[in-house]
């Protein structure tokens, strides 16, 4: 379509404040951005849509359109919502350059525009696909008649006999069209979602491919609107949350009018994303508002009031004095300047929605505020008889990330850490502050440990487990260096396995009958062997306190 039959159409509200020698461009997509870099997703062609929250004052405004000029976009479209009349310099800059410039009425949604430009777009090039208009409406609309993302996956199966799924980063289903079959299965999502993640992180270009058992499979990503994404600097800001679209085809030979269709497809879902993100918003102020009361020392019947506000919006039905457990993680990444508080709320919301499933609106029961870098759910559960603690019906550590870790590993490469912490349940508002400080002991337990996805339960909070991350780093390496380096080094020349033959010491009590028959020794061998750890050492493995600071150096080697 041409940009001259945009202006022509009133219900878009576009007003042409430069560029008229241009408007037989062809427009093949819409993309709205608020990024003050948003290059790396424009492939040419695009209406950019924006609310000019990138411009701080006029010299942000030659950077951003060179750098839409330089991407071929066919025109740039600015909301009068925010600022009014949009800025002069914003006129000159693009009027210098070329580039078509229309202000959009404050009236006019951005999703009114998107919807025209992929229904025109899709129009033209994959034949009678008007009913995405019809279906989208719907889908943006809430109660029965919404079908979310599943009415644009029968659309393109029933259209283009294409089989689509929608996956979270960490390889949830969101959603499959009907004519998609039986649902992926688990570990094939998983696979997927950890390809687009790790694609992601190389900065490859889109579609990626990944052939699985027989099939090829072409993901594109779903990038929403909402916070964190908005605004992004840097791709490590937004690689934990987006969606993904899943496509049983191998895109690498496609033309480019289906590959544009893909997009607008993607974008569509993306405004299903950003209504579900928006969703949300109630349940994080909630959260919000009650975490400030815990650390700020309120009294319990404060927190309690804010409590029973807060049960039935996070879970309907539920009762007005249900349990709580608190969830605490942080996301950090090496060497670099991100605002880690809302990408782990948002990766916080996304890992809490599996084991907290209940119906077709996964998201209800999921509370998750942010604190500096780290983020904190609120979890409410069904109120327990007295003789259980609450806690076998909540969230365990030891689950929480099995399905997610894969993924999430390919998404952090080697410069991420996700670290959790799980308390456990609790049943008033005087238990919630003991909660908040019970998880976060816990993730730090879950950081002392190697590995780029780690999480730690309250049951894991024995003495010495609950001590460790709160040794300094040069104490932890200078008393393990000073007890284990001597049998590293005779083991090295030696091949004497001294530290395995030491392990399993400890792990069998001391037992030397039980401790040979587990390595497969003689007593007299396994004898010889403490003997030799002994010398080098200087300590007595028969004593106590030395089998005990042995055992603390092997935990935090």
């Amino acid at each position: 379509m041409r940009l001259r039959a945009l202006l022509d159409t009133d219900a878009l509200g576009l007003r042409l404040l430069g560029g008229e020698d241009e408007l037989d461009r062809t427009v093949r997509g819409v993309m709205t951005t608020d990024l003050r870099d948003p290059s790396r997703y424009l492939s040419g062609g695009e209406l950019v849509l924006t609310g000019l929250a990138w411009r701080r004052d006029a010299s942000d405004t030659e950077p951003f359109v060179r750098l839409l000029v330089s991407a071929g976009v066919a025109a740039l479209a600015a909301g009068e919502a925010e600022l009014g009349d949009i800025p002069d310099d914003l006129i000159a800059v693009c009027a210098k350059h070329r580039l078509p410039l229309f202000a959009v009425n404050e009236s006019v949604a951005f999703a009114t525009i998107t919807e025209h430009v992929v229904r025109q777009v899709s129009g033209e090039r994959a034949g009678d696909l008007a009913a995405v208009v019809d279906r989208h409406r719907r889908m943006m609309t809430s109660g029965p008649a919404g079908g979310g993302p599943d009415v644009v996956l029968d659309l393109l199966g029933s259209d283009l006999d294409l089989r689509a799924w929608v996956l979270s980063p960490t390889g949830r289903l969101i959603a499959g069209s009907k004519v998609s079959g039986p649902a992926l299965p688990a570990d094939v999502c998983a696979k997927l979602a950890a390809e687009q993640l790790a694609a992601a992180r190389t900065g490859r270009r889109g579609p990626h491919r990944l052939a699985l058992g027989g099939s090829t499979y072409s993901l594109f990503p779903v990038r929403g609107g909402g916070r964190p994404t908005q605004g992004a600097r840097d791709v490590r800001e937004t690689v934990l949350s987006d969606w993904l679209l899943a496509v049983e085809a191998d895109a690498g030979d496609w033309p480019d009018e289906r590959l544009d269709l893909l997009q607008g497809v993607t974008q569509l879902i993306a405004v299903e994303r950003d209504r579900r993100d928006a969703a949300r918003t109630v349940r994080r102020r909630l959260a919000q508002e009650v975490l400030e009361l815990v650390q700020t020392g309120a009294a319990p019947a404060e927190i309690a009031a804010r409590l029973r506000v807060a049960a039935p919006v996070l879970l309907p039905g539920l009762g007005a004095a249900p349990h709580w457990q608190v969830v605490v993680a942080r996301v950090e990444w090496e060497g670099a300047d991100i605002e880690a508080g809302p990408v782990a709320q948002a990766l916080l919301e996304e890992i809490l929605v599996d084991p907290l499933t209940t119906g077709p609106e996964p998201s209800d029961r999921i509370a998750v505020a942010h604190s500096g870098d780290e983020a904190i759910a609120l979890v409410p559960l069904p109120a327990v008889s007295a003789e259980h603690d609450g806690s076998e019906s909540g969230i365990h550590a030891d689950v929480l990330l099995e399905a997610v870790r894969d993924p999430l590993s390919a998404g952090l490469d080697d410069d991420g850490r996700v670290t959790l912490g799980v308390s456990a349940a609790v049943h008033s508002a005087e238990g919630l502050r003991g909660a908040l400080e019970e998880a976060r002991h816990a993730r730090r337990v879950a950081a002392a440990r190697p590995g780029r996805v780690c999480a730690a339960g309250h049951q894991e909070l024995a003495s010495h487990v609950l001590l460790l991350p709160f040794v300094p780093d040069d104490v932890r390496r200078a008393f393990t260096a000073r007890l284990l380096d001597p049998l590293r080094d005779y083991d090295r020349r030696h091949r004497a396995e001294l530290i395995p033959t030491l392990e399993a010491f400890l792990e069998c009590d001391g037992s030397w009958t039980r401790c040979a028959t587990r390595l497969h020794l003689h007593v007299n061998t396994l004898r010889y062997r403490v003997g030799r750890i002994e010398q080098l050492t200087s300590r007595d493995l028969s004593r106590l306190e030395d089998k005990l600071d042995f055992f603390l150096a092997l935990r935090m080697s």
